[in-house]
């Protein structure tokens, strides 16, 4: 990726920030940061809920089934032994009793009443020591089977788990994949009308770009580009995270959000939007959060200020999916910087191309 200079960047941030201000006006201000999810927007939302505990539900069963299987390798380990020793303990315990005196020939055998105690004390230490065996081995065997009943059980809900795990992913691909879908048909649409405008105006719309200007066909098709963002929503939550976090962390290298690959890669995951967006809105409003206007606010979001980079791309990514769909269009440059809404699309366009 070509590094873009410092200064370069400052400029671009100045020029983009003085473009979409209007003398007492605060655009930034109007922006909706709380707007209501529609119906496929919730449904992602969901999905990645729904995912999240199932994966940890999924490790927390596996969790149990290894922990479990380790105890009953330990049973089945010392129980052989412990077998062994309970078996000695009974023949000595059988040939204890046949040799030793019962209580009335102890007594009669005794000096005295202490050496009877002291006599009837012996003999139960011994027999006591070799129950106490037999009663180890009993114990532990109840023990296992107690583990193998468990295991039988935690094999299933690790089993129900996963497959759980299995539906709620496919479930968060498909509410993905529908939402990349219908910004793709957005985009064709747009490019299609601006095309036929063009046509029907004799080529004007070509004549201005040539002169600098830009066109509805140019904006039409760059945002047809737009979507194609390389995100494959049909891989598993870690491998998509995975693979967007360093494409963004190099997009951020020697910013203020240096670093923060991972975060937004999370954030986009979990709101379905594509990566680049959020990160691309950073440059064009602050040059990468060199310039904030509020704390940790580098997209112009409204008068809203974070504590850390983290929350504050999470809030932003869930309102950018919420309250302007998928990826960059027309019409959430509009709503996003109306006084220049064309070079807000075209700077931040270039910036997700670059990601």
């Amino acid at each position: 990726m070509t590094k873009i200079p410092v200064h370069s960047k400052i400029i671009a941030a100045m020029l983009v920030a003085a473009l979409c201000a209007v003398p007492l006006v605060a655009f930034a201000e109007d922006i909706d940061t709380d707007p209501q999810a529609d119906d496929l927007q919730q449904r992602v939302e969901r999905t990645a809920a729904a995912y999240d505990e199932a994966v940890v539900a999924a490790e927390e069963a596996g969790k149990a089934l290894d922990e479990n299987n380790s105890r009953i390798a330990e049973l089945e380990a010392v129980i052989p032994a412990q077998q062994a020793r309970s078996e000695a303990a009974a023949r000595e315990l059988y040939k204890f009793q046949q040799q030793s005196p019962g209580v009335i020939d102890l007594l009669l055998s005794s000096s005295d009443f202490f050496d009877f105690l002291a006599n009837l004390e012996y003999v139960n230490r011994i027999t006591n020591a070799n129950l106490e065996e037999i009663s180890r081995l009993n114990a532990l065997k109840a023990e296992l089977e107690g583990q193998q009943a468990i295991l039988e059980q935690t094999k299933r809900e690790a089993d129900e788990s996963a497959a759980e795990a299995e539906r709620a992913l496919a479930a968060a691909q498909e509410a993905r994949l529908e939402a990349q879908r219908r910004a793709e048909e957005a985009a064709r649409q747009a490019a299609e009308a601006n095309a036929a405008a063009a046509s029907a105006t004799g080529g004007q719309a070509q004549a201005a770009s040539q002169d600098g200007g830009g066109s509805a066909t140019d904006a039409g098709a760059e945002a047809v580009e737009a979507v194609n963002d390389d995100a494959d929503w049909s891989s598993d939550e870690a491998s998509f995270v995975e693979s967007w976090a360093g494409r963004i962390d190099s997009y951020l290298s020697g910013s203020p959000l240096e670093g923060q690959g991972r975060t937004f890669a999370q954030a986009a995951w979990d709101y379905g939007v594509d990566p680049r967006w959020s990160p691309a809105i950073a440059y064009t409003e602050s040059s990468l959060g060199l310039y904030c206007f509020m704390p940790h606010n580098a997209w112009g979001w409204g008068s809203s200020s974070w504590d850390s980079w983290e929350e504050a791309i999470n809030d932003h990514v869930r309102g950018l999916a919420r309250g302007y769909g998928y990826t960059i269009s027309m019409d959430s440059a509009y709503k996003y910087c109306p006084p220049n809404a064309q070079f807000w699309y075209d700077t931040t366009l270039g910036q997700m191309n670059m990601i």
